[in-house]
């Protein structure tokens, strides 16, 4: 049996994932990059998009926002601001929001106000993007 690389998905909630894999794409700031067994370590920033797991056939996909991966000799341990397999990703559910979003804006009464609304409708546009890119 080939060796595998041991790989963690932490998000502030709880540790999504622990298990052994053969490869996983991660998509950092400047760029999507693979991490298979024996990788040289690095640290890098994410950016928000589609994290691939793969484990044989078919790769599972998770959608990732924000964070950090780290590959060590141990293994690559991504720990996310946002993660959640792409198959849970509601598109109206997140499309509501960003209307919701924009008329915050727009109703915002002063700048902490404003900064809050435009902060949450930038997830939402960025998380859209990747859905976007994704189809």
């Amino acid at each position: 049996m080939a060796e595998k690389l041991h790989f963690e998905l932490v998000s502030p909630e709880k540790l999504l994932m622990s298990t052994d894999v053969d490869m996983v794409v991660v998509p950092g700031v400047e760029g999507d990059f693979g991490v298979l067994i024996n990788h040289a370590p690095v640290v890098s920033t994410l950016r928000t998009g589609i994290l691939e797991v793969h484990n044989g056939d078919e790769p599972q996909q998770l959608l990732v926002r924000g964070g950090f991966a780290e590959v060590n000799p141990e293994g690559l341990t991504v720990l996310a601001e946002e993660a959640m397999p792409l198959s849970d990703v509601d598109r109206e559910a997140l499309e509501a929001e960003l209307k919701n979003a924009n008329e915050d804006v727009a109703d915002a009464k002063d700048e902490k106000q404003l900064a809050e609304a435009n902060k949450v409708r930038d997830r939402l546009v960025e998380i859209l993007g990747v859905l976007d890119l994704a189809a």
